[in-house]
């Protein structure tokens, strides 16, 4: 099982989503960062469960505890290490159940591969619970990121089938905060919020579509051919468990333009080149280009449903019904926009550190 990501800028993570705790190892940090555990405790309660009707019922604090790597407020340039505890865990239904393959899980997949040692509880290391990890290790690269004024951020752009207008920046980073699916579009966000009640009302789950974006990223990030932007951006993104589809710019829709309507023609603006529009999405050639870099990202539904599903008892080798019971999220998609964010972050952070465009040592 791989569980370190990242060059310059590496994390590693531990922990299942019943076991003791989640934690990260965050290595390559420069020295003299200056970050607070209430920092990243921010961003963790942005992905905190219970946060309203919508998400899980789990009742987890969430709260951040730095174990090594960070002195005084600022970085000492050695690992960072840092946990959450795991509090509110229930493993009854999975103790009940454990013989029965969930649909939409990584349950049977993840018992042949390990040869049934997997932690089957809440699914292990293959819960979402783990992007909590994701989140901390994010925490650290926003802040690397501000020193050269990049920005990421993510709003939620479809759920249900339900999309949010186009909208610009500014709105998005101020409505995105007042709507509880994390949509700047409110109008659209009270369409998602009905659609969401009603799937949980029935027993199922709905998914969406998150959109990220990164602002003033320099010219120059990604390691062709085979360590492209793109490339490790969907990597680390793909590793979200729900994650099934990410695109770029005008992304699939490219498929169906001309030359001449995908082409994002040049022009001088501050004396700089830059594109009069963006259907690359920011990168060309696995590099980034300087334009906003662009992406989204397909969640699917929750697929734990109470409604009845076919299955298979595993240990038995027979056909029998499921009903998942326990406390889940009837959609994913909400606390999933601020793990598309992090993500992006600590990748934009890692290919900033090889490229020099931040130093070793903060002053």
């Amino acid at each position: 099982m791989s569980n370190t990501f990242g060059k310059a800028f590496r994390f590693t993570y531990f922990g299942e989503s019943h076991g003791p705790c989640i934690g990260v190892v965050v290595d390559g940090c420069p020295a003299g960062l200056k970050i607070r555990a209430e920092e990243i405790q921010i961003e963790l309660d942005r992905r905190r469960p219970a946060q309203s009707e919508l998400t899980t019922t789990r009742e987890e604090v969430d709260r951040v505890e730095v174990l090594a790597g960070i002195f005084d407020g600022k970085t000492t340039g050695s690992a960072i290490s840092m946990v959450i505890k795991n509090e509110c865990v229930d493993s009854t239904p999975y103790e009940k159940q454990k013989d029965l393959l969930r649909p939409g899980h990584a349950d049977y997949t993840a018992f042949e591969k390990y040869g049934s040692f997997n932690d089957y509880r809440g699914g292990g290391v293959f819960s979402g619970r783990i992007t909590a990890g994701f989140v901390m290790a994010g925490a650290i690269a926003k802040k690397l990121l501000k020193k050269i004024d990049v920005e990421t951020l993510a709003y939620t752009k479809e759920i249900a089938e339900i999309g949010s207008r186009d909208m610009k920046i500014e709105h998005i980073r101020k409505n995105r905060k007042s709507s509880l699916v994390r949509c700047p579009d409110l109008q659209a966000a009270n369409e998602m919020i009905k659609a969401i009640r009603k799937a949980r009302k029935g027993g199922d789950s709905v998914g969406g579509i998150i959109e990220g974006i990164a602002l003033n990223v320099p010219v120059g990030l990604g390691e062709p051919i085979f360590e492209s932007l793109e490339g490790e951006l969907a990597k680390l993104i793909f590793a979200i468990p729900a994650v099934k589809g990410v695109e770029f710019g005008a992304g699939f829709e490219a498929a169906r333009l001309k030359g001449f309507e995908n082409n994002d023609q040049f022009e001088i603006k501050e004396n700089r080149s830059v594109t009069k529009t963006n259907n690359c999405g920011g990168i060309l050639g696995g590099i980034s280009n300087g334009m906003p870099i662009v992406l989204r990202v397909a969640i699917k539904p929750t697929p734990s449903i109470s409604k009845p599903q076919k299955t298979v008892n595993i240990s038995e080798m027979k056909e029998e019904t499921i009903s998942i019971r326990g406390k889940h999220d009837p959609c994913l998609v909400p606390r999933a926009v601020p793990v598309v964010e992090s993500c992006m972050a600590i990748v934009l952070a890692d290919f900033a550190l090889q490229a020099g465009k931040i130093p070793r040592v903060i002053k």
